[in-house]
Order: C-alpha cells, then structure tokens, then sequence
C-alpha cells in the first residue's frame, strides 16, 4: 500500500537508505505468485469466455423459475452486470450500462440475491441498488445519504418479510493513496439497513446504524467481503490492509468484535462463502488473492483452519459464491469464482470434498 502523503525529507533519506519500499494495493499486474503448498488441486469443471473489458469482481446465484440457474457477476469497468449459465459457463446476457438513473451503474461491485430480490453495490454512485429477478426490475435505492464507498453485502430474514443488508464502506481519508481515516471513524465501516417490500410491492428501507472495532487488534482498515451465520451468531469479514496483515476478522451478529481473527492470509483476503451442512456444521471458504488463487477452508464451528486448494487455472479471484442446492450439472451443488477479472469459473462441491477429505454431510 502506499505511505501516507506527508513524508518529510528525512523519513524520505531515511527510506532510501534502509532500502525499504512502501508496499503498493495489489493489482491484477502486482498479486504475488502462491507462496503456500495447498493440500489439492482440484480441476475447474468449466471456465467461461474471457471478457477483460468488463472487469469481473463479484458473483451472486439465482435459480430461475423455469427450472435452470443463473450466475450473476458485476462488472465494474462496464457499469453492468453480466448473467451465464451456471451449469456450462455460457455467457446469457449484460444488464445495464453507465449511469446514475434505474437499472444504470456506476462502478458495481458486491452483489447479493435473497429470493428474487438481487442487491448490487455501486461504488461510484453510493449506492445499493435493488431489482427484480428474473427482469431485473428496478425497485429502488438504499443508503445514498449515508454510503460512501460501499463494497461488499450480506442479506438475512431477520422475520418473515422483513430483510436486513450489511453494506461494507471502505471509505479513506484520501482513496488515491489509499490514506486511511482516523481510527475514530472506523466504527463507521459497516452500514446497517432494514429492508422490505410494502403491500404494493414498493421497496421500503431504513438505516439502522453502523459498526466497526476502533481498536488496533480489531480495526476494518480496508474492508470489502462480508458474510455472515446466523446459527453461530457470526460475521465474518475480510481486513485487506496488508500493512497489517491481511485476515478474516470475526463479530457478532450484531456488529461486536469477537477479539479474534483468523491467521494472516498471504494476499489479500477476498471472497468468502459459508458451505452449511447439516447440524450446523460445515466449513468456511475464502479466497486468498494469489497466482493461482488459494482458497483456504476452516472449520464452521471453531473456525480453526482445515485445508486449502487451487484450481489449475483460476488466479487473482476477487468473488465467489457456494451454492449448495443440487442442479443436473452438479448434484451437490457447485463453488463459483472469479478468475482474473475476465471470466467465471466453477468447481465442483464434490471435487473439492473428495480431494480434501471433507465431511460426506455436505453431500447431502
């Protein structure tokens, strides 16, 4: 990451002559190459078309009502979203374009669907938009008045008919350099909202507040992916300063941090997808951002650290998403990720738990 823009000139001296050199936020030209052996390697059971134009970032799933299932990616270069078929990779359709006005983006980036319902985070224009599946019928805006630089989103039911959307906001004192806030406002890094839908179907929201650590153990720096699990009362929630060390930081349901973090990843730490098995177990997977990219799996419970794997294409992965129902493509349902920016790729749930050993509870 870049230093802090006040440098005197004897820091500067002194920088020289100690050889020390700021560490620059990663890109898709700077992600190391894999530093750690994983446990597998676990082939890709496809890789979609390659479009660099669109700059690919995060993935949401959506069966359809005829039967079949959609993988939705935001493209942030292209202002759209980009829709294939999940069980082949076949590029379907591109929704949207630039703009500020209904179903037109400005720099999208998280993206989530709770029943039909897709919520899409757009950087630039400080939003999160939502729409109707399977048209993409535009519904309304949440949060213009108090996001910032939103990122990633997670959705729960909290009661029937009443959602509620955390909304990472990575804000900076100076985001070109990549200058952090003071400390005291990072208790503003996830905002909270209540969301339904009236009785004519119109989109009603709330802001209910936001969270963040301000202590140096628990702070969000650089914050993006966001997930959550309602039967540990946990959040899970990726720190991607590497000036500190770049990890998964637990809190509470309800935005307290647990005093625990995950071990340091090697990149930055992106993607995150809870694979929930049967009893309340299952496993965590996040992404590490690495040439190939590592994805690294710890235990739902205890969160202790299990295994890890690659697949033998897929590199510098930004999202993912699990989706664990069954389709005739994958049987016990499927991991998708992004793969450079420029295509989507999936995996196999059963590939991966064969490979690695996992529970047969998650097959089920």
């Amino acid at each position: 990451m870049n230093l802090r823009p006040y440098l005197g000139v004897l820091l500067l001296a002194l920088l020289v002559a100690c050889r020390t050199t700021p560490v620059a936020p990663a890109s898709s030209a700077q992600v190391p190459k894999g530093a750690t052996a994983v446990d597998a390697v676990v082939p890709e059971a496809w890789i979609s078309t390659e479009s660099p134009e669109d700059e690919l970032d995060s993935l949401a799933v959506w069966p359809t009502e005829d039967g079949h299932t959609w993988l939705i990616a935001t493209a942030k270069s292209s202002h759209r979203l980009v829709v294939y078929d999940a069980e082949t990779g076949q590029r379907l359709r591109a929704v949207g374009g630039p703009g500020e006005g209904p179903s037109q983006f400005n720099r999208p980036n998280g993206i989530a669907v709770h029943g039909d319902l897709l919520f899409v985070a757009e950087r630039d224009n400080h939003r999160v938009q939502v729409l109707r599946l399977p048209d993409f019928t535009p519904l309304g805006m949440i949060g213009q008045d108090v996001l910032r630089v939103p990122y990633g989103l997670w959705v729960r039911e909290t009661r029937p008919d009443d959602l509620e959307l955390l909304v990472t906001d990575s804000f900076m004192a100076d985001y070109a350099t990549r200058e952090l806030p003071p400390m005291g406002e990072l208790d503003q890094r996830v905002k909270r909202f209540e969301v339904r839908l009236d009785a004519d179907g119109r989109l009603q929201s709330r802001y209910l507040g936001a969270f963040g650590d301000t202590t140096e153990a628990g702070a969000l720096r650089m914050v993006e992916s966001i997930a959550g699990d309602s039967v540990n009362d946990r959040l899970l929630i990726a720190e991607e300063d590497r000036r500190v060390g770049s990890t998964l930081r637990e809190y509470t349901l309800e935005g307290m941090y647990r005093s625990h973090s995950l071990p340091l990843f090697d990149a930055d730490a992106e993607g995150i997808a809870l694979w929930a098995c049967d009893a309340g177990q299952g496993y965590w997977i996040a992404v590490d951002q690495l040439r190939p990219t590592i994805f690294r799996i710890f235990d739902r419970s205890s969160l202790q650290p299990l295994k890890t794997f690659s697949g033998k294409v897929v590199a510098n992965t930004d999202g993912q998403v699990l989706y664990a129902a069954g389709t005739p493509r994958f049987p016990a349902g499927a991991l998708f990720a992004l793969h450079d920016d420029k295509a989507v790729a999936a995996f196999d749930l059963r590939d991966i738990a064969r490979a690695l050993g996992l529970s047969d509870r998650c097959m089920q």
